[in-house]
C-alpha cells in the first residue's frame, strides 16, 4: 500500500522522502521491523519508540513515522514523517491498512473497573448461541468465531485490533465486542474504531498506578463516549454516580440499566444459591446460573445491549438463562468431601468486597468462608 494513502487522515506536521513509497508492512515494534516496513515510533509506559529510530533504519525500512523533529542524518536513508501525534499516527494508519475493518462490524467496547471481561465474554456467548457470527477481544482471549487467539493486554495495541477486527470481517463475523481498558483509552489505541455501542459498568480504585488519581481515571473513562457517534448507543450503569458523568458528553443515544432505580433496563433479585439465583429483568423473571449482585448487573448489561442490538427480548432472556459463568470470574468447584472453591479475578478493592459478599448472602451461618488473595505488587 502507497504511503499517501495510510497518510491520508493523519495530521502530517512535514514528510521528507517519496510521499508514494509502496509500505509492505507496519510495525511500532522496531524489533520486526524487515525491509520495506513503515515503523512508528511511540512513546510508551516503559520504553520510547523514538530511541530504537536508529536500529529500525539500519534493517532498511522504507517509513518512519514519529511526532519529535526530523533527524538530518537520516533523511537519505528513508522517507522520513513527522505527525502531531505518533499514538494518533498509529491508529489511523493501522486501521487503513486492514482496511478499516471495524465500520464492517456491529463492534461494542466495555469498559469500567470490574464487569468488562464477564460483560464482553457473555455478550459474545450470547450472539454466538442464537446463530450469529461474532468475535471477542478481552483479557481471557480472543476469539475470531470459533478460533481462539491468546492475549497479553486487556486491549491489544491498535495494530494487533484491526488484525482481529480484519479477520473477524473476513471470517463473517457481523458483531464484535471488545474489552476497552483505561490505558487504551489514554493511549489512543481504539480512536479510531467506529463503535455501534459503549457500555459502562462502575468505576472503583484501580490502576493509580498509572493514572494521577481518581479524577483523571475517571475522565479517561469518559473520553471513550465522548468519541461515540450520534448513531451509536452509550448504556451505563445509573446505579454508579459515575454513570451520569459518562454521558455528559456524548454524541451517542443515552440508555441506562439499573437494580436500584428508574432506569431502561432494570432488574431484581428474589433468591440467591452458589448454583445460581432467580431473577427478575424488566418484568420477567429468569433463573440464572449466576450468583451475586455483581453479577446480576452484568446480566443486565448484557440484556441491554442485546435489545440495542436488535435481539428479539424473549430469545434474549431465554440464552441468558443458559449462559454459563466466565472461567475464572465466580467460578464454583465443587470437592467429592462438599467443600466449594471459587475462582474469582477480583484485584480491587471493590471486586473482592462484592464476591466476598456475595459469598455471604448465600453461605449465611451454614459454614465457614476462607480467603486467600494473592498480591503480585508494582500495581495500584
Amino acid at each position: 500500500m502507497k504511503l499517501s494513502k495510510l497518510l491520508e487522515k493523519c495530521k502530517v506536521i512535514s514528510i521528507k522522502g517519496d510521499e508514494d513509497v509502496e509500505v509492505l508492512s507496519i510495525t511500532s515494534d522496531s524489533r520486526s521491523v524487515d525491509k520495506g516496513s513503515l515503523f512508528i515510533a511511540v512513546e510508551g509506559i516503559f520504553t520510547d519508540g523514538h530511541s530504537y529510530l536508529g536500529k529500525a533504519i539500519e534493517q532498511d525500512v522504507a517509513v518512519v513515522v514519529n511526532d519529535k523533529p526530523l533527524i538530518d542524518e537520516y533523511f537519505s536513508r528513508v522517507t522520513y514523517v513527522q505527525v502531531e501525534n505518533s499514538a494518533d499516527a498509529l491508529a489511523q494508519i493501522a486501521s487503513e491498512w486492514y482496511g478499516n475493518p471495524s465500520s464492517e462490524l456491529k463492534l461494542v467496547g466495555v469498559t469500567g473497573t470490574n464487569g468488562k471481561t464477564t460483560i464482553a465474554t457473555l455478550l459474545y456467548n450470547t450472539f454466538r448461541m442464537l446463530g450469529f457470527p461474532a468475535g471477542l477481544i478481552s483479557t481471557v482471549g480472543n476469539y475470531v468465531d470459533d478460533d481462539f487467539f491468546a492475549t497479553t493486554h486487556t486491549t491489544p495495541d491498535s495494530i494487533t485490533i484491526n488484525s482481529y477486527l480484519r479477520k473477524m470481517v473476513d471470517a463473517g463475523c457481523e458483531y464484535a465486542f471488545m474489552e476497552v481498558s483505561s490505558h487504551a483509552i489514554h493511549q489512543k489505541r481504539v480512536g479510531c474504531l467506529k463503535f455501534v455501542g459503549g457500555v459502562f459498568t462502575n468505576l472503583t480504585q484501580d490502576h493509580l498506578d498509572y493514572h494521577k488519581n481518581m479524577l483523571d481515571y475517571r475522565d479517561v473513562k469518559k473520553s471513550f463516549f465522548d468519541i461515540l457517534p450520534s448513531d451509536a448507543f452509550a448504556l451505563t450503569n445509573s446505579d454508579d454516580r459515575n454513570g451520569a458523568v459518562m454521558l455528559q458528553n456524548t454524541k451517542a443515544k443515552k440508555y441506562s440499566y439499573s437494580l436500584k432505580g428508574m432506569a431502561d433496563f432494570k432488574a431484581r433479585v428474589f433468591e440467591k444459591h452458589f448454583d445460581g439465583s432467580d431473577i427478575e429483568i424488566n418484568g420477567k423473571e429468569l433463573t440464572v446460573l449466576f450468583v451475586g449482585l455483581f453479577n446480576v448487573y452484568n446480566l443486565l448489561a448484557v440484556y441491554g445491549t442485546g435489545v440495542l442490538l436488535g435481539l428479539n427480548e424473549d430469545e434474549l432472556l431465554r440464552t441468558l438463562s443458559m449462559l454459563k459463568p466466565v472461567a475464572g470470574r465466580f467460578q464454583t468447584i465443587r470437592s467429592p468431601k462438599n467443600i466449594t472453591a471459587i475462582i474469582d479475578y477480583a484485584h480491587t478493592p471493590d471486586a473482592l468486597s462484592n464476591v466476598l459478599s456475595a459469598v455471604d448472602e448465600v453461605l449465611g451461618d451454614k459454614g465457614k468462608l476462607i480467603t486467600v488473595v494473592g498480591c503480585g505488587g508494582n500495581r495500584d
